[in-house]
């Protein structure tokens, strides 16, 4: 009774989607508000004159399921992966077999995804696409040794990233501030953590801030030089 009861939603859960237009189908594929039936029905949409882009937007659908995500993971279009390589819901298992995908912009989806394991960013690490580089060097939870991995970077970009990152230690921020590309430069001395924990006066600086500190015009540094 139940099985018949589903089959007759699914029928007319079909007969409608046969009879939307291109932009209504768009418009419920991104609609967080489109229930879940509906999502199943558009996610086999294969009308050649949309071809992919129905099943794409269900991908980037924040209420698709996870029963779901694994079937638009092995679609044809690569635009449908990337849905799914950046889909919160995406289990670990999935985001395992997308950062071997063929196409780059798939594996970069799987290299900023929060889910991803270290181990798995240590992978995609080596990459040959910088862009999937650059991405595991943007991770928040990318770990320091692979951050020093991706210090000596053939590529600007993803060295860049490392003198971005909050948690690039002020050692690896040093050697990283005297790289030969001022675009990297700019970056280290632009990090908090590199500001905080390397600033140094120069002489006149300092003898600027001892007259100011002795003159009493502002409390805040009262006791400063004695730190």
């Amino acid at each position: 009774m139940i099985q018949e009861n589903y089959q007759n939603i699914s029928k007319k859960l079909k007969e409608i989607e046969t009879k939307l237009s291109y932009e209504e189908k768009i418009e419920l594929a991104k609609d967080q508000n489109t229930t879940v039936e509906l999502l199943k029905v558009l996610a086999t949409d294969e009308n050649l004159a949309v071809r992919f882009a129905v099943r794409y937007w269900v991908a980037q659908n924040p209420n698709t399921p996870v029963e779901l995500l694994k079937v638009l993971y092995t679609d044809n279009y690569s635009d449908v992966r990337c849905g799914v390589a950046k889909h919160p819901n995406t289990p670990v298992e999935l985001l395992k077999v997308l950062s071997t995908d063929k196409v780059s912009g798939v594996r970069l989806g799987v290299a900023k995804h929060p889910k991803t394991p270290v181990e798995l960013l240590k992978v995609l690490a080596t990459d040959e696409n910088p862009d999937v580089r650059l991405g595991v060097a943007r991770h928040p939870n990318i770990p320091v040794e692979v951050l020093k991995v991706l210090a000596t970077d053939k590529n600007y970009t993803v060295r860049r990233g490392v003198a971005e990152h909050p948690n690039t230690p002020v050692e690896l921020l040093k050697v990283l501030a005297d790289d030969e590309v001022p675009y990297v430069q700019r970056a280290v001395k632009e990090n908090p953590n590199y500001k905080s924990k390397t600033l140094e006066l120069t002489a006149i600086q300092y003898e600027a801030l001892k007259k100011l500190i002795e003159s009493g015009q502002d409390e805040s540094l009262k006791g400063l030089m004695d730190t």
